[in-house]
């Protein structure tokens, strides 16, 4: 396996797929993003968000979450570390509550701005190496007002290793899942590409969540545009973390 990168990898993949990852006015989007409005009915639900509230979009990527929950009256600000994908996402603001800012999750220092935090879809989360975890959580927390809510996706690690492919190595001391993807952008030109995901399994989740001092806490088991609160199994590839900042004492 080769040695888990320390920088912002992801940036490159970001660059090169731009528009092909996820934008309304193209075919070419990678097939787990195609399930974005039943993902935000779900969170939307699941964390009582309302017009007005506002809420912090971690790994924002494009901005499908963010632009989606803006769309419903929900003030979103979107954090992500590749500039490209910020582009994309203010692209598509028009006169939505949405701004977004090219930001490195472990430089998060915002403190009780926000109604509901939300990081899905391994963003700013689990392309970390395995290292810095407990750091951003606990940064993504403390961006959230007391009473607030939290929702997480992170790549399961029992279906990782349940479905593991040819080639695929999984490192099990950092709970990092390696593989080489070939991509398509929105151009058709291919290339290849190393991709290191970090997996959780539920009780690391729940662990986190616990040390982070939030109370309501749930993991379910998803799948990408499936979100609900059905069990964690090996056949469903993400775990779907729900929980809450408790009110000031």
């Amino acid at each position: 396996m080769p040695p888990i990168p320390k920088d912002d990898w992801f940036n490159d993949i970001a660059a090169f797929l731009g528009k092909a990852y996820w934008a309304p006015d193209t075919g070419r989007v990678m097939a787990f993003t195609k399930g974005t409005v039943q993902e935000v009915d779900y969170i939307v639900d699941a964390l009582g968000l309302a017009p007005g509230m506002r809420v912090l979009d971690v790994g924002c990527g494009p901005g499908r979450h963010a632009l989606e929950l803006a769309g419903r009256g929900i003030a979103v600000h979107g954090v992500d570390l590749s500039p490209e994908f910020i582009e994309l996402a203010r692209a598509g603001v028009g006169g939505l509550p949405a701004t977004f800012e090219v930001l490195d999750v472990r430089a998060l220092d915002a403190v009780a701005e926000f109604d509901a935090a939300i990081c899905l879809c391994q963003g700013g989360f689990g392309l970390l190496g395995g290292e810095d975890d407990e750091a951003v959580f606990g940064r993504i927390v403390a961006a959230i007002r007391p009473g607030g809510a939290l929702a997480l996706s992170a790549f399961s690690s029992y279906f990782a290793l349940r479905w593991i492919e040819d080639g695929d190595r999984f490192d099990p001391e950092n709970g990092v899942n390696h593989e080489v993807a070939t991509l398509r952008n929105a151009a058709g030109d291919e290339t290849t590409a190393d991709l290191w995901t970090t997996c959780f399994t539920a009780r690391e989740l729940r662990l986190l969540a616990a040390a982070a001092h939030l109370t309501e806490i749930s993991v379910s088991g998803v799948t990408p545009g499936a979100y609900g609160n059905g069990p964690v199994t090996l056949e469903r590839p993400e775990l779907l973390l729900l929980a809450r900042v408790p009110l000031a004492s």
